[in-house]
């Protein structure tokens, strides 16, 4: 049983925010060994992940990596839409040219002489893409599948020529996509006139991803990831990040918060998850993608989301889990056998489709009222982010809605964990039910019986 401290919400004053870190160079996970890629392949095979580069990452030095990376995600059946920025790109011409801009990343004013370099920005990107994918043996097109209208007048002020998403053409992109061919799309979309319009390219990637049906967000950036007070975030609940955002917005590096007002914007909208990645990483895509722990972060749907009732498929993959638990006498062992045996008793937690902790929620026949929370276990690399308390928090409302008024828990070592964090009490062995205290006298692990009453 792990130390699952719950997570809270930073404070009200913000931590200083740390200066940007350098790009990390080692990696966890070695692109040429396949076995640690293809187990991931059924997962995420057919569908469709939309990743949006940062212009920045265009013109960092590993961009060449990223198409190779990119090149192996389409070589095992996943589905890849690009989008990307051009602010980089944008504010480089704008002092090669001395020519003033209003806005470089498409959330403020476009004038006419910003959305001209905003063309010619965007077709150089795009270009610089196509050619990419084209040297990685990838068909490629820069699309118009993008429709927009004039933003117009926002508490007064007239956008003029920045726009906002009215309609993507799904069934032009699905088209292609089917065809083998990944869409690349410009920040530059197209009005009812046919004229050009500027358009955000993070707002861009989640209204392509929500058109599309597409299971990720992938933002590559020059950032390590989703930093906040100071500190990069490695996952992040959708409903706590929008309650952030709500309160405080100034915990979030400024840099990052539009990627995670769109994070939420996607994931709302039906987009399961969204990635923060650093760009700059060699491998980063790949370690994202296929290793348990990830590079960058994780926004996620609600808190409860990647909890779901175990089936027999998991049953392995729990005794794995927790065999390093047994060994230290953390937890009560049990056979692959009777972990299947009460495999309706087991709920998982899941990352990327990955379990990284498990619960069990068991009844007494004789004691309608009573439930007992056992078996709970976090893969060490996920201690203290509150997944063991979700998992607790979780099986509680699951004993509340079969009529339980009561819970158990037994521990030999974590008992400061329940109640400290999960509220639970101290009482006597005599609290169990007569079957359970037999076994409990037999196990001679002398165990701390703790219990918690249910509002």
């Amino acid at each position: 049983m792990p130390n699952g401290q719950g997570s809270s919400l930073p404070a009200s004053a913000p931590a200083p925010v740390a200066a940007p870190a350098a790009p990390a160079q080692a990696t966890t996970l070695k692109p040429n060994d396949l076995r640690g890629i293809l187990k991931y392949v059924p997962r995420f095979q057919g569908q469709i992940f939309v990743i949006a580069i940062d212009g920045a990452i265009i013109a960092d030095e590993n961009f060449n990596n990223l198409l190779v990376d990119i090149a192996v995600l389409r070589s095992l059946g996943i589905k890849i839409v690009l989008v990307h920025g051009i602010g980089h790109q944008l504010r480089e011409l704008a002092i090669l040219r001395n020519v003033p801009i209003t806005s470089h990343d498409g959330t403020g004013i476009t004038d006419a002489a910003t959305l001209d370099l905003a063309i010619r920005a965007g077709s150089r990107v795009s270009h610089l893409i196509l050619e990419g994918l084209t040297q990685n043996s990838l068909k490629a097109v820069f699309t118009n599948a993008v429709r927009a209208l004039p933003l117009g007048i926002i508490k007064g002020v007239d956008q003029q020529l920045t726009g906002k998403v009215e309609r993507i053409d799904k069934d032009f992109l699905s088209e292609l996509i089917a065809q083998q061919v990944v869409p690349v799309i410009t920040p530059v979309a197209f009005g009812p006139d046919g004229k050009s319009l500027r358009v955000n390219s993070d707002l861009l990637a989640a209204e392509v991803a929500e058109a599309l049906h597409a299971t990720k967000i992938i933002y590559l950036t020059p950032h390590a990831g989703l930093e906040i007070s100071g500190t990069v975030r490695r996952e992040i609940a959708v409903e706590a990040l929008k309650k952030l955002i709500e309160a405080h917005p100034e915990h979030i590096a400024e840099a990052m918060r539009s990627k995670a007002e769109h994070a939420i914007k996607a994931i709302e909208n039906g987009t399961p998850r969204v990635h923060i990645v650093d760009g700059r990483i060699f491998d980063g895509l790949l370690n994202e993608i296929f290793s348990n722990e990830g590079v960058g972060s994780l926004v996620y749907g609600n808190d409860y989301q990647q909890i779901r009732k175990a089936n027999k498929r998991d049953v392995r993959l729990i005794y794995n889990l927790t065999r390093a638990a047994v060994k230290r006498e953390e937890l009560l062992h049990r056979t692959q056998q009777a972990i299947e045996k009460n495999i309706d008793q087991f709920f998982v937690f899941e990352i990327d489709e990955n379990i990284i902790a498990c619960v069990t929620l068991s009844t007494y026949p004789d004691k309608s009222q009573l439930a007992e929370v056992g078996s709970l276990y976090v893969l060490p690399f996920y201690h203290n982010r509150g997944i063991g308390k979700k998992m607790v928090e979780y099986a509680c409302l699951q004993a509340k809605e079969r009529g339980v008024t009561t819970v158990l828990a037994l521990s030999t070592q974590s008992f400061g964990f329940f109640t400290n964090v999960c509220s639970f009490e101290e009482t006597t062995k005599d609290a169990l039910p007569e079957a359970r205290l037999k076994l409990y006298e037999d196990s001679g692990r002398n165990a701390k019986v703790l219990v918690k009453h249910l509002a």
